[in-house]
């Protein structure tokens, strides 16, 4: 399990909630930073789906795009992945204690185990700048998100671009990275179980 925790975490979480977040978006679109911002705030580890398939191409001795072709022509490896990512949503989802996950699956494979689910996006100029720094090219990027896309309408029959159920979409190139950690934390410390009126039903992945 990839468990993320960069910064130095509080003695006292600076955001005291118990809730299960995913965080969900295409590549350049900030939930790497915000997720680690959340996790140092509100003290607990996080999981992405992301560091997983990079460690998955390493263990094989592969480029990112050499793992993406791979997953092209088999699902053994996109199915273990979110299986995992299934299995351990449920884990936290079970203890009650908070936790982040983050993937372009997460709110779907955490299902009713997800307390928020959040959406982050960018214009595509931001997002190819962002990435600019990374192993992986543009181009690369590109195939990456119509490969990913594609893979899980054939195996799941899901719409990445239905965003209907998250409960937050955000424009990330309109804030700046603490700007978009302040909305995602007011959003966090506004929320009241009893005020909530109920969040859109997510559908079982079956993998």
């Amino acid at each position: 399990m990839s468990t993320q925790g960069h910064a130095a975490k509080p003695s006292t979480p600076e955001i005291d909630s118990s809730l299960l977040i995913t965080v969900s978006g295409p590549p350049g679109c900030g939930a790497t930073t915000l997720c680690e911002r959340l996790s140092e705030a509100m003290d607990c580890p996080y999981v992405s789906g992301g560091d997983i398939f990079r460690e998955l191409a390493e263990d094989g001795e592969l480029s990112l795009h050499q793992q993406t072709a791979e997953a092209d022509a088999s699902d053994d490896i996109d199915r273990a992945l979110d299986k995992r990512l299934q299995s351990i949503a449920e884990k936290w989802g079970a203890s009650g204690k908070p936790f982040i996950l983050e993937s372009r699956l997460a709110g779907w494979l955490a299902g009713e185990n997800a307390d928020l689910r959040l959406w982050l996006d960018a214009p595509d100029e931001v997002r190819v700048d962002r990435v600019e720094d990374r192993e992986e090219t543009e181009a690369e990027m590109r195939v990456r998100e119509v490969s990913e896309a594609g893979r899980y309408e054939k195996y799941y029959d899901i719409d990445v671009e239905d965003r209907e159920f998250y409960d937050l979409n955000i424009n990330t190139a309109r804030w700046s990275k603490e700007g978009v950690f302040q909305i995602v934390k007011t959003a966090i410390e506004q929320y009241d179980t009893e005020a909530d009126e109920g969040a859109y039903e997510t559908p079982a992945v079956d993998i």
